[in-house]
Formats: C-alpha cells, sequence, structure tokens
C-alpha cells in the first residue's frame, strides 16, 4: 500500500462517497476506485459496501481507517516539524482538551496564540482523558490536557495544576436566577451558597457524575475511599452541561470544577459548594509524546499554553473565595 492509496481510502470513507471524495481530490472516479481496490486486492479484504446511498465501511474498513488517520497525520507531523525547524514560530498545533475545559480556554488560547506565535495554526479537539491519550500515541494531537495522568513510555507528563471540585446543587425552591455567579446585591445571598460540605457528607447525595474511567469519576471515589465511604451514583453521564442541567432540574448533585460551568447557560442557576476535610482536588496535566521530539513551536506553544490555562482556571477562584468569607 502506499500514501496516495491511503489517502483516498480516507476520503472516501469519511465522505461516503467515491463521487464526492473525486470531486473533493479534484481526481476522476475510476481513477479513485482502482486505487481503493488495489488497496483492497493486497489487503485481501473488502473495505466498504456498496448501496444506493453510496457506501459504508467493513468492519475490516473501519479499523483500517482508524491507522490510516494515525499514519497520514504521522506524515504531515513529520513534514511539519521540519518545517518548524526550519522557520522556529509556524506550523501547526493540535492540543487535546477535556470538555470541562474547552469552554473556558479555547477562546483565550486561540488569542494568545494570535498574539504570541501568529504564524502558527492552533486546532482542538475535545474528549475524555482517556481517548485524548490515544490520539497523543496515535498523533492526531500534539499535545494535551489531562486529568491524573501518569507518565509512561509513551507520554510525558509535565504537572500543571490541581483543580478543585465542588458540589454542585440545585438551587433552593424560588430562588431560580440568583445563582452563585450572580452580583450586587445578591452577594448575601451567595456567600450562604457557598457553604462548604465535608468529604464524607458528599457521599450522602446522589451524584450525576460521568461513568468510570472518567478521571472526574475516578477522583471521587478515590478520595472517598480514602474516608471510608462509596459513592452514590444517580445518574451516569459524561455530558456537562447536562449535568448541569438534571442538577438544575432536581435530579441529582454533580461534581465539577468551576470552569466547568463555562459550558453551560445554567451556570447563574445552580448553587456551588466547596468540597472539605479534606479539599476535593483533580490533578491537570500537560501531555506529549515521549516518542517523538519537541520541535521549536511546540516548545513554545507549550508555555502559552501553561500561561493560559493557569490563568483562566485561577480566574475562577477569587468570587467564590470572597464569597465563603463574606
Amino acid at each position: 500500500m502506499d500514501l496516495k492509496q491511503l489517502e483516498y481510502f480516507r476520503h472516501v470513507a469519511e465522505l461516503g462517497s467515491f463521487t464526492r471524495a473525486a470531486a473533493f481530490l479534484s481526481v476522476v472516479q475510476p481513477a479513485l476506485s482502482r486505487q481503493v481496490r488495489q488497496l483492497e486486492v493486497e489487503l485481501g479484504q473488502n473495505l466498504f459496501e456498496r448501496n444506493g446511498r453510496g457506501v459504508v465501511l467493513t468492519d475490516a474498513g473501519s479499523r483500517l481507517l482508524e491507522h490510516t488517520r494515525g499514519i497520514l497525520t504521522q506524515i504531515g507531523r513529520a513534514r511539519q516539524d521540519l518545517e518548524d525547524q526550519r522557520n522556529g514560530d509556524s506550523g501547526h498545533v493540535a492540543l487535546g482538551l477535556p470538555p470541562s475545559l474547552g469552554s473556558s480556554v479555547t477562546v483565550p488560547l486561540v488569542k494568545a496564540f494570535a498574539r504570541q506565535l501568529p504564524n502558527a495554526r492552533l486546532a482542538t479537539v475535545e474528549g475524555l482523558s482517556t481517548y485524548i491519550l490515544e490520539w497523543l500515541s496515535i498523533g492526531r494531537v500534539d499535545c494535551a490536557l489531562v486529568y491524573n495522568a501518569t507518565a509512561s513510555a509513551t507520554v510525558d507528563v509535565q504537572p500543571l495544576l490541581d483543580d478543585q471540585l465542588y458540589l454542585i446543587a440545585p438551587l433552593e425552591q424560588g430562588a431560580a436566577g440568583r445563582g452563585p455567579r450572580a452580583a450586587g446585591p445578591r452577594q448575601a445571598n451567595r456567600a450562604k451558597r457557598a457553604r462548604s460540605i465535608t468529604l464524607a457528607q458528599l457521599a450522602d447525595h446522589p451524584l450525576i457524575i460521568p461513568s468510570r474511567p472518567h478521571a472526574m469519576r475516578m477522583s471521587v471515589e478515590n478520595a472517598l475511599a480514602g474516608v471510608d465511604r462509596k459513592i452514590r451514583v444517580a445518574y451516569e453521564i459524561e455530558s456537562i452541561p447536562a449535568v448541569i442541567d438534571l442538577v438544575r432540574q432536581r435530579h441529582g448533585f454533580g461534581v465539577l470544577p468551576l470552569n466547568a460551568l463555562n459550558s453551560t447557560p445554567w451556570a447563574n442557576d445552580v448553587l456551588i459548594k466547596p468540597i472539605v476535610s479534606p479539599v476535593l482536588k483533580t490533578s491537570l496535566s500537560i501531555a506529549t509524546s515521549a516518542q517523538r521530539p519537541q520541535s521549536p513551536l511546540m516548545r513554545k506553544a507549550i508555555e502559552v499554553i501553561r500561561d493560559v490555562v493557569r490563568q483562566e482556571i485561577r480566574a475562577h477562584l477569587p468570587a467564590l473565595r470572597a464569597a465563603e468569607n463574606a
């Protein structure tokens, strides 16, 4: 197999049609079909099933597509690395983000890159930390922000900060619209809402929380085990906006970092309570591949990412601390 065959195969798979893929690639359809057929013959398996609406991948095709994306990404990274070596600050940086961070740091990162690395192109992709580490290993992303990661033979981990977790609770009856991020005359009410709970008390709350091995779920379970308590799960939900909406509608409680509230329009319709004795935290790190050398651009990009993320996460803390101390 060669790179052209893999590229043609990927476009047919992603567009679901030989006709659309040929138009996108500006090649005649018979030539495209011939290259894909040669690939099927070489592998001894059909990669597509044809139907009246186009094509769908076979099981073998789905497996090959996963490998193909990694191979073509790695080739692109190799070319880009050589280009970066020559130009220093130009090139492409793909960053993996957990959903709880995406809404709060993506825009500041884009702005920071525009100011500090104007010749670089930043792309972000969101996913659970477990998946992001897999993308890092196959080259889909160049670096990643991940929770509770450990270094390995394939991944280098640079600790960034400990992100505190909070109990997200429904408002009292009749208090809609007076959430913890409200301002002005609501400050006194806000202080009451910031009243903390202990980690042991957290075990009494039915939680709306992602399933294993989500980093937040593992942080809560491990912390509760440390105080001889077990998690009480109401629903296993991975969508952060859905978690907060369900809390708002009194279906349970959530455990989230403050920055996660930026992903939803209902941040002012829930209560935020610090979890103490001990404080519940999750560790955030920057992960990079231990198998690929860092280009000058990547080293500069990591510095930008580190500064922006620390600034954005810490920006959420003063208001709540003021409320706690009021």
